[in-house]
Formats: C-alpha cells, sequence, structure tokens
C-alpha cells in the first residue's frame, strides 16, 4: 500500500490558547505573562472579555458565578429563560399524546435533577399536570400558593450555587425548582383569581 502524502491533522490540544489571542499581556495585575485566554467580564457583557494566562483564566472562571447578585425571583426568570433557550414558550395540552410528552418531561428532569423517578402522589385529587411539581416540592395536594412561596424560598436558598461552591448539578438542581415552582404557581394563581372575584361580587 502507497504511503498517503497527506498529513494527519493536527488536534488542538486541550488548554491550548485561544486562536483569537490578542497578544496583550494578561489582565491580572502584577502578570507578565501573555493573556492568551479569553473570559468574560461580567453577565451582563458576556462578548467582552479580559484575557488571562492559563493560571489565571483557571483562578477567574473557578470563582465565576453567572448568578451572583441576582434575587431568587431574578434567578428563576433566567432559568426559565435558559431552558428554552431564551425563546418563547407555550404549555402542552393536557390531553393525548402533548400531555404524555410533558408528563414524561417532567419525570425525565426530576430523575436528571434528584437520581431518581418521582413517585406518584397518592392523593386522586391532585390535578395531573401539579404531580411532577408538587414531587419536587415534596408537597402533597391540596396546598396554597403561600405555602409553595414558602417552600420555593427554601430549596431556592439551600441549591443556589452560592450555597454549593459553584458547584454545576447544584445549578441544575435550581433549574428544576423553578420550573417546578413556574407550575405550581401559574395554576394556583390561577384558580385563586376566580374564587377573589366571587367574594368581592
Amino acid at each position: 500500500m502507497m504511503p498517503s502524502d497527506d498529513k494527519p491533522q493536527s488536534r488542538r490540544r486541550a488548554y491550548a490558547p485561544d486562536p483569537g489571542a490578542t497578544g496583550q499581556p494578561c489582565d491580572r495585575p502584577g502578570c507578565e505573562l501573555a493573556g492568551e485566554y479569553r473570559a468574560p467580564k461580567s453577565r451582563a457583557a458576556l462578548r467582552d472579555f479580559h484575557w488571562f494566562c492559563l493560571e489565571h483564566v483557571r483562578e477567574y472562571n473557578a470563582s465565576w458565578d453567572y448568578y451572583k447578585g441576582m434575587s431568587a425571583d431574578e434567578i428563576e426568570a433566567e432559568a426559565r429563560s435558559d431552558s428554552s433557550w431564551q425563546r418563547p414558550t407555550w404549555p402542552l395540552g393536557q390531553n393525548g399524546q402533548a400531555a404524555r410528552m410533558e408528563e414524561a418531561v417532567r419525570a425525565e428532569l426530576h430523575a436528571f435533577a434528584f437520581g431518581t423517578r418521582p413517585k406518584k402522589p397518592q392523593s386522586q385529587d391532585t390535578p395531573p399536570e401539579l404531580r411532577e411539581p408538587l414531587e419536587v416540592f415534596g408537597l402533597t395536594w391540596p396546598v396554597t400558593l403561600d405555602v409553595v412561596k414558602t417552600r420555593y424560598k427554601e430549596l431556592a436558598k439551600r441549591h443556589h450555587p452560592d450555597a454549593n461552591q459553584g458547584d454545576r448539578g447544584a445549578e441544575e438542581t435550581l433549574k428544576t425548582i423553578n420550573l417546578a415552582y413556574a407550575a405550581l404557581r401559574g395554576k394556583l394563581a390561577a384558580t385563586a383569581r376566580p374564587e377573589a372575584q366571587a367574594a368581592t361580587s
């Protein structure tokens, strides 16, 4: 077999310098090494970069917390937006194949976040669309919006990345908690409105 004249394509090695490096020195004060690795300056400027040497970009990335300084409501809104890739979403139907798909998605989210499949609630009068969110919150039906809000604050505080040394698993768990909270809050708020109108009429 004749040897090929084609040279094997070179692979970019791990931690190779960024090809877009500007040639400037590391942005860490006092460091004279080349700034060959970029890192976003802030959550509001993800395309505006610092340039660091390898040691200092590792240090910077280890302390980076996208959610730092955000309230629980802001984190919830951001997580909901991220879960749909910043695109508008519409609820799946409650009948037929769409409902089965929604239930399957919720089960997968729970399994991903907690490592186990959720158990079915024993109460037969629990709204089907709230079974998974209630399992995530560890609550049973019936439940009030105030109880859900209190439980959400507890879970958000427990699983916030700041409370878990930036653990990625905690961040994913928080996203699941936010999705569950949005489903519960939307349903309970919609249920409470007709009752409030009836009480004032």
